[in-house]
């Protein structure tokens, strides 16, 4: 009788942290009222010369000989009477749009679309032919990002993504600190070092939390233990190395779980303190 009741709560305890379909490449987690969906628009075998800081020994110690994956990640988030997609990846193939189709969402029902930063692999399916993918949503973007990458250094396809949109600009929060919701539940966080206005969103609901990280690092195998180690990606590589190491502190000492946009599948996962650095736990 004991052990059944021990396996039924454990049953429940899974199914209410998340549900996984790895093939779909869609990975559910319930958040109080909120279902957050992680779903990989993309996996590619993986590159270390994006991280030329870390040397042999770093390679032989933390990659596996037979290689590593990375992936092209994007989230939508089902919250009461409304949906939000956070990042809109490279718009390849449509296949953010087919995933969230699955999900019982049609491009018209997005209400939201919060930009971590315009990277091309973040904001590629917000437009096509000139015409916005997601008619009827509003793309919310930091002002410091907004600025650089239109009007200071002008990436002529972020520009083009955004036209067809009414975009609100907002100054994120930092880490740590008072906070100011965009949403209900939602709170924007600066994270700035990657690109000039790289922002991480703050889900809460039901007491429970999750950061969405965006481009916090792109080899995690090598960069949980070694955050201090960038990418070329990285626009500003010690800002980039100092806000991955506050992001990685933050979530040990609070225990909130993070998602990022280059995380492997289930791309959603836990943070724990280990020697010089940290230690990823997916989620399961």
């Amino acid at each position: 009788m004991k052990k059944g009741l021990i396996i039924g709560l454990l049953f429940t305890a899974i199914s209410i942290l998340g549900f996984a379909s790895e093939n779909d490449g869609i990975f559910e987690y319930r958040l109080g009222q909120f279902q957050v969906y992680m779903m990989v628009e993309a996996e590619r075998d993986g590159n270390t010369a994006i991280i030329p800081a870390a040397d042999e020994a770093v390679i032989n110690r933390y990659i596996p000989a037979d290689g590593f994956k990375h992936s092209t990640n994007a989230f939508l988030v089902k919250a009461p009477g409304q949906n939000i997609l956070i990042d809109a990846g490279t718009g390849a193939g449509g296949i953010l749009v087919d995933k969230m189709k699955k999900l019982g969402v049609e491009p018209e029902q997005i209400d939201t679309v919060l930009i971590t930063h315009l990277h091309g692999d973040h904001f590629g399916s917000l437009q096509r032919e000139g015409r916005a993918v997601f008619p009827n949503a509003k793309v919310y973007l930091s002002a410091r990002e907004h600025e650089h990458f239109t009007r200071t250094q002008v990436n002529a396809n972020a520009v083009a993504a955004l036209v067809p949109y009414e975009v609100i600009r907002f100054e994120p929060s930092a880490l740590g600190g008072a906070l100011q919701e965009l949403l209900p539940g939602i709170s924007p966080i600066a994270n700035y070092g990657h690109t000039p206005g790289h922002t991480l969103y703050l889900i809460e609901n039901g007491g429970e939390k999750l950061l969405i990280c965006g481009d916090f690092l792109h080899v995690a195998l090598v960069q949980f233990p070694l955050p201090d180690i960038s990418a070329t990606f990285d626009m500003d590589q010690a800002a980039a190395a100092a806000s991955r190491r506050e992001i990685m502190d933050y979530a040990a000492r609070n225990n909130v779980p993070i998602g990022g946009m280059h995380i492997v599948y289930p791309g959603i996962g836990t943070v724990e303190a280990e020697r010089e650095g940290y230690r990823f736990i997916p989620v399961r």
